[in-house]
């Protein structure tokens, strides 16, 4: 490889994994919402709230002795078949028939033309 190629591949590659590194995304109000007992951990002994948060952590201090930097809930997410049709993503082929499209776990629905009538599902966070 060419000495070039090499090192832009090497900035790329620093650039990508610093900005991966500088923080995690904040959780939800939801993600938070849990009784005292069942948090675990998520920093140290004395951490801001705001190096908490920075960590991708909840924080509360309303309760003493329990964590008060502590990890979130997984998000819960559900499938979901979109309802506008030009924002369908094809995920069969001209012809498909419903069963075959279900068995691939895909949405199915004949209707209206010139849209893909099999096409994947959105991905949509569910409420608390």
């Amino acid at each position: 490889m060419d000495l070039k190629v090499i090192c832009a591949l090497s900035v790329i590659l620093i650039v990508s994994l610093s900005t991966f590194a500088e923080g995690k995304k904040l959780p939800t109000s939801c993600q938070c919402k849990m009784a005292p007992r069942e948090r675990k951990n998520c920093g140290y002994p004395g951490i801001s709230a705001e190096e908490c948060k920075k960590a991708g952590c909840c924080f509360s201090d309303s309760v003493a002795g329990v964590p008060w930097c502590f990890a979130p809930k997984a998000k819960k997410v559900k499938k979901v078949c979109p309802n506008n049709p030009h924002a369908r993503v094809n995920c069969g082929f001209p012809g498909i028939s419903a069963t075959d499209c279900k068995r691939k776990g895909c949405c199915f629905m004949a209707q209206p033309a010139g849209v893909p009538w099999c096409f994947y599902h959105h991905m949509v966070e569910e409420a608390c």
